[in-house]
């Protein structure tokens, strides 16, 4: 590493090692309500699936050859993201004879792909 890159590392860690014991005593075990959680943005952090989100909170339905199409991808790799997506509960589906159409599975999904959206935005 060079020495610039030591002095600044150096600038975002304590000096000492030292911790609030009431502190940490209070937060620790609120800890374990997170477990899990990190599923819900590991689903996320794909680019297709985030895209395919995205297109569902732009429009409230679509069938999975729409999907397929906006994303420039196969209905099978559409349709397999859907099911990702699905089974980690942030989107829904229905049968219509032989369409499939998805939506986001709640107002929360729709609220992270927003917020994210906007964060990224301001960075």
């Amino acid at each position: 590493m060079s020495e610039k890159v030591l002095k600044q590392a150096s600038k975002d860690t304590c000096d000492t090692f030292c911790y609030d014991e009431e502190v940490v005593q209070r937060v620790q075990p609120e800890i374990k309500i997170v477990e899990g959680v990190e599923l819900i943005f590991k689903a996320l952090s794909d680019a297709t699936r985030m895209k395919i989100a995205y297109a569902l909170s732009i429009e409230e339905e679509l069938c999975v050859c729409d999907v397929a199409n906006i994303i420039g991808s196969t209905t099978a790799t559409a349709s397999h993201h859907l099911r990702l997506l699905r089974n980690m509960k942030l989107a829904k589906y229905r049968k219509e004879g032989k369409l499939v159409f998805y939506s986001l599975a709640d107002d929360h999904v729709h609220q992270l792909v927003s917020i994210a959206l906007l964060h990224s935005k301001e960075a």
